[in-house]
């Protein structure tokens, strides 16, 4: 390809929104353009980026017999309706009427309508397992889109979904999914780690995601430092061991004043207790109004992903101050669990559990409790109690190998169990050996396709732009001749464009008439993996050679050239 000829828009100054360097040199190096906030156009460059990123996923889907289809991107509501996620999904769906009134909305991911498809077509557990997946334009109605391709409104996804007679079947699946995307990831060239994540608002039982650690990530990874454990800070658990303390003495339950202590800090400094030893008392409120009450230690923070997953609904909020205090009597900073009414749940993470004669609000404003114990001032169950707490950097990880360390994390893939969520919610069923009928099992794996070329620049690029690994690089060869008027470096650079066709290798020719500073820095920023410049020493048949990744320079014959390349560009 002829660079006259690409279409590049560079830019030499940097866009004042862009904020991370993936979207910056993205932008910079004429790959992407903004249409609307949150919705790009993918240039020649990215497009071939794409391609290539696309073939990956289709060769390690077909090795796992994954069938390849296409629905429509405009789905209509009836069929969200029906999931029950046209209510629960938020404003994150683009909902729109046709002429007919009829509702529909853009697809953001499409487990409703492969449940459909395959429902109505696959009536015996015979036809199953079956797997299928397409690659396709996905809508979600971000309220800040931001980072370029990390979150946008219209980004291009890799959906794939399982259908399985019996979770055995499931867990194959599954585990074969998990080895495809680490072939995938691998062959593209990213770090990465896969962790235990949260279903969210796709369901299930039991979900992976894969990260990429990059400062730019809106994830927190949390990992050990001694095993292979990994999670995002949503689910992660560190370690503790039950204590059994039902033995050792209780005082009598005190009530104090406690007027100007209405945070932990205050009331350890309060009464000299450390803030292990006191808890806290937060109220959430689920989609329907429900309220529960969550005590934890005072020195750990609630987390509200574990809260809503223990309770089994799609999502849970901190509820509103004034109706916390006319249903229980007081204000945040004064609540306990000490006289909570019947129509509100507890929850209880296991450490304050353990607590034996702890201080707790009183749920009367600027008074608290001193030696509460549970049981005999409150009431508390095996299944009230669990881990609620969000995981602190330097524990010790819930497999007890090692201490726990934070980083930030692009997601760029996850994979998810969803059992019969979806097919018992819309009647996808097959009749199974003894001839009854059964509810289909179900399994959801997404890659972010365009994601990958963000998640990709921020882990490779440098300080000059972009470096692409050598499988997904647009090109695999910068040609580079310093001026094509002269015979000898246009010939050796046409014979070097020829040798790297042959090779089997890609090329993109620098034929434009810029000066050398021009094309070696515009050579920089677009991040080809080699670039042969062809200057004065073409008369010599000699060329320099400049390895992108490495930095490596050096000269050689241009004839030796093709036979080095496979070397280069090991994929």
């Amino acid at each position: 390809m002829k660079q006259s000829k690409l279409f590049m828009p560079t830019l030499r100054e940097v866009p004042a929104d862009a904020e991370v360097k993936s979207h910056q040199y993205l932008l910079k190096a004429g790959y992407i353009r903004p249409v609307s906030a949150g919705a790009f156009a993918y240039l020649p460059l990215a497009k071939r980026v794409l391609n290539k990123v696309e073939a990956i996923v289709r060769e390690e889907m077909e090795a796992v017999n994954a069938n390849e289809m296409l629905v429509p991107e405009i789905l209509p509501a009836e069929l969200w309706q029906r999931s029950g996620r046209y209510a629960t999904y938020g404003q994150d769906l683009y909902k729109f009427k046709n002429r007919q009134e009829r509702d529909f909305i853009l697809g953001p991911t499409h487990e409703e309508t492969f449940t459909e498809l395959i429902g109505n077509d696959i009536k015996s557990y015979k036809k199953l397992p079956l797997l299928v997946y397409q690659i396709q334009a996905k809508f979600r109605d971000e309220g800040r889109p931001r980072f370029g391709l990390l979150r946008t409104r219209e980004f291009i996804m890799k959906d794939a979904y399982s259908f399985t007679a019996d979770y055995e079947g499931l867990d194959q699946i599954f585990d074969q999914m998990e080895v495809a995307y680490r072939n995938i990831f691998d062959r593209i060239g990213l770090d990465y780690r896969v962790i235990v994540g949260d279903a969210g608002a796709m369901g299930g039982s039991d979900s992976k995601e894969f990260s990429a650690p990059a400062a730019a990530g809106e994830d927190t990874i949390v990992y050990s430092e001694g095993s292979d454990y990994a999670a995002n800070l949503e689910m992660a658990s560190d370690f503790y061991e039950r204590v059994d303390r039902s033995a050792e003495k209780k005082a009598d339950i005190e009530k104090i004043d406690t007027p100007n202590a209405k945070t932990i800090d205050e009331l350890s400094a309060l009464l000299d207790l450390p803030a292990d030893q006191l808890v806290k008392t937060i109220v959430v409120a689920d989609p329907e109004g429900q309220l529960t009450a969550v005590v934890t230690t005072g020195d750990v923070e609630v987390n509200l992903v574990k809260v809503q997953n223990r309770l089994g609904v799609p999502e849970v909020e901190l509820a509103d101050e004034g109706l916390v205090k006319e249903k229980l009597g007081a204000s945040f900073g004064s609540l306990g669990p000490v006289g909570l009414p019947e129509d509100v749940q507890l929850l209880v993470d296991e450490r304050a559990a353990d607590l034996v004669n702890f201080a707790a609000g009183a749920n009367e404003d600027g008074k608290h409790y001193l030696n509460v114990n549970w049981d005999r001032d409150v009431a508390l169950k095996d299944e009230q109690v669990g881990d609620f707490r969000t995981a602190k950097e330097g524990a010790l990880a819930v497999d007890g190998k090692g201490k726990l360390a934070f980083t930030k994390g692009i997601e760029i893939g996850h994979i998810f169990k969803l059992g019969t969520k979806y097919s018992k919610a819309l009647g996808a069923q097959v009749l199974d050996q003894n001839g009854r009928a059964v509810d289909m099992i179900m399994g959801s794996y997404g890659i972010g396709i365009s994601r990958l070329l963000a998640a990709v620049s921020e882990q490779k690029a440098d300080e000059k732009g972009l470096v692409w690994p050598a499988a997904i690089a647009p090109y695999d060869v910068h040609i580079v001749p310093i001026n094509l008027k002269d015979d000898d470096q246009a010939n050796v650079a046409a014979e070097l464009e020829e040798q790297v066709a042959k090779a089997g290798f890609e090329s993109l020719v620098d034929d434009r008439k810029e000066r050398a500073g021009v094309k070696f820095a515009d050579a920089d920023l677009i991040g080809l993996p080699v670039r042969i410049t062809v200057g004065k020493k073409a008369s010599e048949g000699i060329v320099e050679v400049t390895l992108r990744e490495s930095g490596e320079n050096f000269e050689m014959p241009a004839s030796e050239v093709a036979a080095k390349l496979n070397d280069w560009l090991q994929k």
